[in-house]
């Protein structure tokens, strides 16, 4: 089992953990219905990759 020699810094832990950060969502809006959706959703009105579903 790997066991560090010494204590890791604040800096060197806050660049490992620099891709940890929270990120907005990625949206997607339908061109048919000028509707915004996540991806890989269906959205409010029945559309999915502008094509209605439901």
């Amino acid at each position: 089992m790997a066991v560090q020699k010494s204590k890791k810094s604040r800096s060197k832990r806050g660049h490992r953990r620099s891709h940890s950060s929270l990120k907005l969502p990625t949206l997607y809006k339908n061109k048919k219905s000028n509707e915004i959706s996540l991806y890989h959703h269906i959205s409010k009105n029945g559309f999915y990759k502008d094509i209605k579903v439901i």
